[in-house]
């Protein structure tokens, strides 16, 4: 293979890495990654700034893609993903009885992009797919917080029900709370009489990309019943690695 066409590939292997991984990145980790050594890849991330396909942050050796590829395609990963976690949704809401939920990270906001409620109840969940949520009052943001790698000082702590965690230190905890036990509780924090489980979604190649969950009245889950279904969801999730 003539040199230039193997330094394109390698050049669209490093630009992909970067779209997928949904987040700044280091080139060190890009040399891990993809085993470039770090000559190669330094004349490679120029390549591609110089071309306009990526960007350092301000004042930081952290590369992220430009809006080329995410405006253009966003919509088409959205509606992929979806179709990729769909019967993951639909195993959750059959193990729990209760609507389950895809959310991702949305400008440090929740967004709700799917939803699936089986149930037989008279009165079904309200339809959230669209809905952006504050991370730090639902079960889905916390699990995208505790997992990704999220500046929590540009969180706004707005506080929504007497349970609504309020400040950073006591985020950090129950974010470490949740690292340890691999699934996260709204336990009445965004709206009274409700509560929530979620637990984070990874690609193949072990890459967060959002996070499932399930919310359902106080009265359905109890305490000690959300505790169980988050060992359930989670055991159930664990068996999934997203292509994606």
């Amino acid at each position: 293979m003539p040199n230039q066409i193997k330094s394109l590939s390698k050049g669209l292997k490093v630009y992909k890495t970067i779209v997928d991984y949904g987040k700044p990145i280091q080139a060190k980790e890009l040399c891990s990654k993809l085993a470039i050594d770090k000559s190669t890849m330094s004349r490679l991330l120029q390549t591609l700034k110089d071309e306009g396909f990526i960007s350092y942050l301000e004042n930081s050796n952290e590369i992220i893609s430009n809006d080329i590829f995410i405006k253009t395609n966003q919509a088409t990963k959205i509606e992929l993903l979806i179709k990729k976690t769909n019967y993951l949704l639909e195993e959750i809401a059959k193990l729990t009885g209760e609507c389950s939920y895809l959310g991702i990270f949305d400008d440090y906001r929740v967004l709700y992009i799917n939803q699936l409620d089986l149930s037989k109840r008279e009165i079904k969940t309200r339809n959230n797919i669209g809905v952006q949520t504050q991370l730090h009052t639902s079960a889905l943001g916390k699990s995208i917080l505790a997992f990704g790698n999220y500046d929590l000082k540009k969180l706004k702590l707005n506080q929504y029900t007497n349970n609504t965690i309020t400040d950073v230190k006591s985020l950090e905890n129950e974010l470490e709370q949740v690292r340890n036990r691999g699934f996260s509780l709204d336990n009445r924090e965004y709206q009274d009489g409700m509560r929530c489980i979620a637990v984070p979604l990874f690609n193949k190649d072990n890459i967060l990309i959002g996070a499932v969950g399930i919310s359902g009245s106080c009265e359905r889950l109890s305490e000690s019943v959300m505790l169980e279904f988050g060992e359930k969801i989670s055991d159930l999730v664990s068996l999934q690695k997203i292509v994606y």
